[in-house]
């Protein structure tokens, strides 16, 4: 039993790039930046940053084009192949990709909160915060209609 899965977490480092295949199947490719942060033997802190390119088809290739952008995060899922061609000067040229099954885009750039937030929404008035009055007398299960 063999095992091709690649799972990375990381931010784009340009944004993603879409054409059409002959067939008319869309494709997009992009580019991902992870990072490792590790003491080396002296004990000094040191990080290191791995970029891996990302290529995504069908109706996924197009949201990811219309929603990411540069310095986005993404979790993409997918399997790793390595394509070679034979480059104009006549040598032999590798390279190594993930292909996704799946990404999931992370928060979007300036959001707070589980929902990201906006930068333009108003603030709540203090009056719209009202508290729940709860009934004072217990509530039987049976008189709940569903």
């Amino acid at each position: 039993m063999y095992l091709n899965k690649a799972i990375i977490y990381g931010n784009l480092t340009r944004d993603p790039e879409m054409k059409a295949l002959p067939s008319g199947a869309s494709v997009t490719t992009f580019s991902l930046a992870t990072n490792r942060v590790y003491n080396d033997k002296d004990g000094k802190k040191q990080e290191q940053t791995d970029y891996h390119n990302i290529v995504v088809f069908g109706r996924q290739a197009e949201t990811v084009n219309q929603y990411l952008k540069k310095g986005s995060g993404a979790l993409v899922e997918g399997r790793i192949q390595t394509r070679s061609w034979d480059a104009d000067d006549g040598s032999k040229r590798y390279r190594t990709e993930i292909v996704a099954d799946r990404v999931q885009f992370g928060p979007r750039a300036g959001g707070s909160g589980a929902d990201g937030g906006s930068k333009n929404a108003p603030a709540p008035d203090k009056e719209e915060l009202k508290t729940i009055e709860y009934p004072s007398e217990e509530i039987n299960p049976d008189d709940i209609p569903f």
